[in-house]
């Protein structure tokens, strides 16, 4: 699938997440995503070779673009408080999917190929976000924080699963917990001024 994300990408992923929340990731089928999304079944074929899977990819790109057009070069502010923005602003990003969302988290627990997949493409994206707060997530240290980030975004969005609230406030507190943690237990990210990335 190509990088670019469009609009036609766009009316693609509304109605697959529409058929998630309302069929599961069993339910989804090239009739169903072509009434959702408007689209003729041979344009979604094209666009999506390998399935479900390819729209899962073009989901996570768009919310990392999302968050990366939404990020200010030298916003300032301490390292922590970049990486709580970027976190938040990727919930911000899947919030108009969330019902779909929801309902694939909690399949997961009965799809482990499928959340292997998953987790497979998380050091990528949370590679991007550090990069997107200005932390630099290169050589054995920026493995850490790789690592660290993931962690904290994953607790982060346990947390989102159960908040129904409008203004995500459990699920800001669990993410500056999430930091807490990250921080005594391990250091994984090293939140000093030298860690910030000048790239």
């Amino acid at each position: 699938m190509s990088d670019t994300i469009d609009h036609t990408d766009s009316r693609l992923l509304d109605g697959f997440w529409q058929v998630v929340a309302a069929h599961g990731w069993q339910g989804v089928t090239l009739r169903r995503l072509a009434a959702a999304s408007g689209l003729p079944a041979r344009e979604i074929r094209a666009r999506c070779p390998e399935g479900p899977r390819d729209l899962l990819a073009l989901h996570a790109r768009q919310v990392d673009a999302a968050v990366t057009t939404g990020t200010v070069p030298g916003q300032g502010g301490t390292p922590r408080d970049r990486i709580f923005d970027v976190l938040m602003r990727r919930i911000d990003a899947m919030q108009p999917h969330r019902a779909g969302l929801v309902r694939l988290l909690e399949e997961l627990r009965t799809e482990p190929a499928l959340a292997l997949c998953l987790l497979a493409g998380l050091p990528a994206s949370m590679t991007g976000l550090l990069r997107a707060a200005e932390v630099d997530p290169s050589g054995l240290s920026g493995a850490l924080r790789v690592q660290g980030v993931a962690a904290v975004w994953l607790a982060t969005v346990r947390a989102w699963v159960a908040d129904d609230s409008v203004d995500l406030g459990p699920t800001m507190a669990a993410l500056d917990r999430a930091l807490d943690r990250a921080e005594q237990v391990a250091r994984s990210f090293r939140l000093d001024p030298g860690d910030m990335s000048t790239g």
